[in-house]
């Protein structure tokens, strides 16, 4: 079993290699004892958005559902031959990682399939589901169990999660909206997308980053310059996005340049090493 378990394990790591180098590179900031903690879980969340998001010409609803049901049933038999589920069933059973996270993370997978508009109380749903609880799974991981530690850290962890996504709908909006026709954003006319908007958007994640740093210089030791150096990498396409009109935006997926990407890690890696965090 230990090998069976490793090897799913290794499969989770090559998933988020392919997918991810930003999230990679991060998760190999971590103590060692948290990468495949971490891989499994990405992993886990990188195939459900790719039911969605990708597999268009098969039935998506009967796809999701499945994933839904194979996911339950590995954690209840604690073994899958999915490596995937595999790995992620030993992360929920080791970490104690509730089950409403994973259904609010499910559901709003689900939500993808149904909605193309998102109304305030359907964002904030969907913004919990499909960001703020794996911050909060990735938390489970980081506190080994400490219950008290992970309350203190939830509201942060939360944050940081909803300021990922939100950064990552500013980033996608071509794609999002032209290609697959969703507005996440409530409120918010695409087709007359200007600086007010964008900058009432930008007001709010800014606040979810404020809140989230308060927490990542609170983190364990083990998870603290890994989680700092994902938000400075969200942090950086977040000020490139800023610094460019709403036109540009809707125009382009904005990226951070490997070697910005070089810099940060360098920066946060002697900010973490004498404690500037």
């Amino acid at each position: 079993m230990d090998l069976y378990n490793q090897t799913t394990l290794q499969c989770s790591k090559l998933i988020t290699q392919n997918y991810s180098t930003s999230f990679t590179l991060g998760i190999k900031t971590l103590d060692k004892k948290f990468h495949f903690p971490i891989y499994a879980i990405y992993g886990f969340v990188r195939y459900a958005d790719e039911i969605v998001d990708t597999f268009h010409n098969h039935n998506k609803k009967e796809l999701l559902d499945c994933f839904k049901k194979d996911t339950y049933k590995a954690i209840t038999d604690k073994i899958s031959l999915n490596p995937v589920l595999n790995s992620f069933q030993l992360v929920v059973n080791e970490y104690d990682i509730s089950h409403e996270l994973i259904e609010a993370f499910l559901k709003s997978m689900e939500m993808d399939l149904y909605f193309s508009e998102y109304n305030s109380g359907g964002y904030e749903e969907y913004i919990y589901g499909s960001a703020e609880v794996v911050g909060l799974m990735c938390l489970c991981v980081f506190c080994e169990g400490n219950k008290e530690e992970y309350e203190k850290l939830k509201e942060p962890a939360r944050r940081l999660g909803a300021a990922f996504q939100k950064v990552n709908f500013l980033r996608d909006i071509k794609s999002d909206y032209y290609e697959r026709g969703r507005i996440y954003f409530p409120g918010v006319n695409f087709e007359a997308f200007n600086g007010d908007a964008k900058t009432a958007i930008e007001q709010d994640i800014q606040n979810d980053f404020d809140a989230a740093y308060e927490g990542i210089i609170r983190l364990p030791n083990g998870a603290k310059w890994g989680v700092y150096l994902a938000y400075m990498y969200y942090v950086s396409l977040f000020n490139k996005i800023k610094s460019l009109p709403a036109s540009k935006v809707l125009q382009e997926r904005i990226r951070v340049p490997d070697n910005q990407k070089l810099a940060i890690l360098i920066q946060t890696y002697f900010k973490h090493k004498l404690n500037f965090m």
